[in-house]
């Protein structure tokens, strides 16, 4: 991925996790998403 999808799906999933919290979806479920995001950032940390 690009620099720019990178940027975009760390927005996405920083979206998606809010609204888990909200709808109190499981905390399993949520750490995949936690996890992912985590990595992406620190690939554009990288960049």
């Amino acid at each position: 991925m690009d620099i720019k999808q990178l940027k975009s799906r760390h927005k996405e999933l920083d979206e998606i996790i809010e609204l888990s919290f909200k709808n109190y979806v499981p905390d399993l479920k949520i750490r995949k998403f936690k996890k992912e995001k985590l990595r992406i950032k620190e690939q554009l940390e990288k960049s």
